[in-house]
């Protein structure tokens, strides 16, 4: 399989936590938001071309704002999210303004991937060693039947400033997935991470494997998500507060017997920004991998290929 793989980007978050669009506000020193940090390690470890997953009323300004910067790198399209996307025609409340998550976002892109893919958070700072073993397992291994998710240990994914919602992964003895918990309020407490879903303290183990939205799949991946997420309508419609989530998605798919999904370990450091307040940590992080020569100074003023 020596087509080049495809990297799609959930670009279309509201961030009600953060407090602002993060997907696009400068971080690097050189005013380069996180994604572009992402997509350079993509281009270097062979993928062909991004896909962003926008609001279209964004549309033009996100173009004015990357066009520029990559037009020359990478071949670019968009997918638009909205909450009517794939609605099936069904009626929904109208306080119910945001759309259905990250699989309905990945259902969006439809008819615009037709090669293996990679799909990742916008927000993410996911480090080359991530890019380089997904591209290898999406040129060599990857298979309709067989997916992989990229794992992170929990400690170096949770927020100082806040709760946050992890995949939690169990495997078997082929690391491959068993099941994906989505693990919702998890926080930092007295060195501990902990969870306080529903209601009830539990300490978790600290090297827990988790998801961080990084998947490598198919085409049919997607094919198979969509009456899932025509069912979860029906069932959600009414559900102001209801996600489709890629992580849930999988272990539906796994639980079905439809596919196989590795775990690609990785000991990339991941950082990101859920909250306003870890936009600091981020720029010094970025800051300290440029003076280390990691990345280069401008992002874009070097040749990649």
């Amino acid at each position: 399989m020596n087509k080049k793989p495809t990297l799609i980007i959930l670009a279309a978050g509201m961030a009600s936590r953060y407090g602002g669009n993060k997907q696009t506000e400068s971080f690097g020193p050189n005013g380069e938001t996180i994604m572009e940090y992402s997509i350079y390690d993509a281009i270097k470890a062979g993928f062909g071309k991004v896909i962003f997953i926008i609001r279209k009323e964004f549309a033009e300004a996100f173009a004015a704002q990357i066009e520029p910067k990559l037009s020359d790198k990478i071949k670019i399209d968009y997918a638009y999210q909205s909450l009517k996307s794939f609605s099936n025609d069904i009626q929904f409340s109208k306080e119910r303004t945001k759309p259905f998550g990250t699989a309905h976002a990945l259902l969006c892109c439809k008819c615009k991937v037709n090669e293996p893919f990679a799909v990742i958070n916008a927000d993410d700072f996911y480090g080359s060693d991530a890019f380089n073993k997904a591209c290898t397992f999406l040129t060599q291994e990857i298979q309709d039947d067989l997916f992989a998710c990229l794992g992170y240990e929990l400690k170096n994914t949770v927020s100082e400033f806040g709760a946050v919602t992890r995949g939690e992964i169990k495997t078997n003895a082929a690391d491959e997935i068993i099941s994906i918990n989505e693990r919702r309020e998890i926080i930092l407490k007295g060195g501990e991470v902990i969870s306080l879903e529903k209601g009830k303290q539990e300490i978790l183990a600290p090297d827990t494997k988790v998801s961080m939205n990084f998947f490598c799949f198919t085409p049919a991946f997607i094919d198979w998500m969509e009456d899932k997420y025509y069912q979860f309508l029906t069932e959600n419609k009414d559900e102001l507060k209801a996600e489709f989530l890629i992580p849930e998605v999988a272990d539906q798919l796994i639980n079905a017997g439809a596919a196989r999904i590795k775990v690609i370990a990785t000991d990339a450091k991941w950082f990101g920004v859920t909250f306003k307040e870890d936009a600091a940590l981020v720029k010094e992080e970025l800051l300290k991998l440029s003076n280390e020569q990691t990345y280069p100074a401008d992002l874009w003023d070097v040749k990649l290929h």
